[in-house]
């Protein structure tokens, strides 16, 4: 379990930066500009849950912290392409997703490290 978490941590983390990091022209249209940071609050909320649910021994906050310096970057990488925007609403829109995340998370980590313990106690 703990692979398969891991691995789908990273390959989320490696789709929410090269979609975010794509010329405009290659994405789909949107409609409303809610839609647009709707998008970038469940990213963020989804590599929450998944980040803390792979890393159950790291501190929330390290995990949540270093998401949310991702998100920074991801919006400075933008600014210096020629074809994309960083805006600081999407980096706000990212931290409630991580929010989020980390309060649906926590029953998570909590089964996990309870049947870690578990494991370890029979092993």
């Amino acid at each position: 379990m703990p692979l398969l978490l891991k691995t789908s941590f990273w390959l989320s983390t490696m789709a929410v930066v090269v979609l975010s990091l794509l010329p405009v022209a290659y994405l789909p249209p949107q409609s409303f500009d809610i839609w647009d940071k709707t998008q970038h609050a469940a990213g963020f909320l989804v590599l929450a849950v998944l980040g803390l649910a792979a890393y159950p021994a790291t501190p929330v906050l390290r995990v949540c912290l270093g998401l949310l310096l991702l998100g920074g970057a991801i919006e400075f990488a933008q600014s210096a392409t020629g074809w994309r925007q960083g805006d600081l609403l999407d980096l706000l829109a990212d931290a409630v997703g991580i929010v989020l995340g980390g309060g649906l998370s926590w029953p998570l980590r909590r089964l996990l490290a309870a049947a870690s313990r578990h494991v370890r106690h029979q092993g």
